[in-house]
């Protein structure tokens, strides 16, 4: 597991033009705290029960998935997001968002379909796979980072910014899936 962070790190040094101005302060978060978390046990053994549970699904089971997710947003009848935000490694992901004193938004873990398996908070979306921060990780590999545009964010008067990285099973070194984290990118400062 150390030799798995410690290639990745080695990775996150071969930086290409910064997207953002905070892109930075973004990038040295990832390495000083995200990665000593994101590739906990509980998150990987997630991922990988996920990925043997759905097999490979057909693009229109994906949609359906997406669609059924859209629909329970907000409602209260909602399995499916109960299924991404009633577990261990749910609960995982929530106490990073709460230690990390408002520096950290929200966060979630995909398949390697790019589908929810956990997040700390509910997404607009179930389906990851047609975004960039997903493309540009787990379609990429291992040590492959994924550094969002940084915008104003009404709702709570910040700019925010994703980080995603693709994760890496640390037995069979496969990626297996791609984990992102919102921040609030003033606070890296």
């Amino acid at each position: 597991m150390k030799t798995l962070i410690a290639g990745l790190a080695l990775a996150l040094m071969a930086v290409p033009a910064m997207a953002n101005d905070y892109e930075p302060s973004m990038r040295d978060y990832l390495e000083s705290e995200i990665l000593l978390w994101a590739f906990d046990p509980v998150l990987i053994d997630a991922v990988r029960a996920q990925n043997e549970r759905l097999n490979h699904p057909s693009q229109a089971r994906i949609d359906q998935l997406d669609l059924d997710w859209r629909a329970e947003v907000g409602t209260s009848h909602h399995p499916l997001v109960d299924e991404v935000l009633i577990s261990p490694a749910a609960d995982f992901l929530t106490s990073q968002v709460e230690d990390s004193a408002g520096i950290v938004s929200e966060v979630f873990i995909m398949d390697e379909n790019g589908l929810n398996v956990a997040a700390s908070s509910a997404t607009s979306d179930y389906w990851q796979g047609d975004e960039a921060k997903f493309i540009e990780t787990y379609g990429v590999g291992t040590g492959a980072v994924h550094v969002g545009d940084v915008e104003f964010d009404e709702s709570v008067q910040a700019f925010l910014g994703q980080i995603s990285i693709a994760l890496t099973d640390p037995d069979t070194q496969e990626v297996i899936g791609a984990i992102t984290v919102g921040l609030n990118a003033e606070m890296l400062y």
